[in-house]
């Protein structure tokens, strides 16, 4: 049986225009293998998740995606992981990733990551799950979001608790730290 503890990771299927994510990607991959985790993710080989992917596996920890059949092409399934499961559509690929989480991570991406991210911060929010979220701000990638969230705050739409619920960082090991 593995017992291996996973790290859920929401990215990009793109690199992004600055190296800076690359090279972020590269340094939680390896700080979640030296804290002993193993990594989730959605199962591509390009952009950034494929970057976390291979830094993982680079490090000897393991990694299992899950991404859906009609995404094989596009975000092109990584051939070398632990574990590919090909799935039938996203809810199954999201149930998969988060029954086998510990904790979440959203680094830079669009709408889908940011849609991983909400379901898993509204889940938490409604006790649905109790593990740690945390959101790595790549050179203030996502200053924007935690800046509107206070704004949801101070308009009373969102309560203070719940805005608290995501751990943010610049520094992966830090965020790491302070999730696990």
């Amino acid at each position: 049986m593995d017992d291996t503890r996973y790290i859920c990771v929401y990215c990009g299927s793109k690199s992004g225009a600055d190296p800076c994510y690359t090279e972020a990607a590269v340094w939680l991959g390896k700080s979640i293998a030296a804290r002993g985790y193993g990594l989730v993710y959605g199962g591509g080989a390009i952009g950034l998740m494929g970057t976390v992917a291979d830094a993982v596996l680079a490090e000897g920890s393991p990694v299992v995606g899950v991404i859906p059949r009609n995404l094989m092409a596009r975000e092109v399934g990584h051939a070398g992981l632990t574990e590919l499961l090909v799935v039938d559509d996203m809810h199954e690929r999201k149930a998969e990733m988060t029954a086998r989480a510990s904790a979440f991570v959203a680094m830079a991406g669009g709408y889908g990551t940011l849609e991983e991210l909400f379901e898993m911060v509204a889940w938490s929010q409604l006790e649905i799950h109790r593990r740690p979220i945390g959101l790595l701000n790549t050179a203030g990638y996502f200053d924007g979001l935690t800046g509107f969230l206070d704004h949801a705050v101070t308009e009373g739409f969102l309560h203070s608790a719940h805005r608290n619920v995501l751990q943010i960082s610049s520094d992966p090991a830090v965020l790491l730290q302070e999730l696990l």
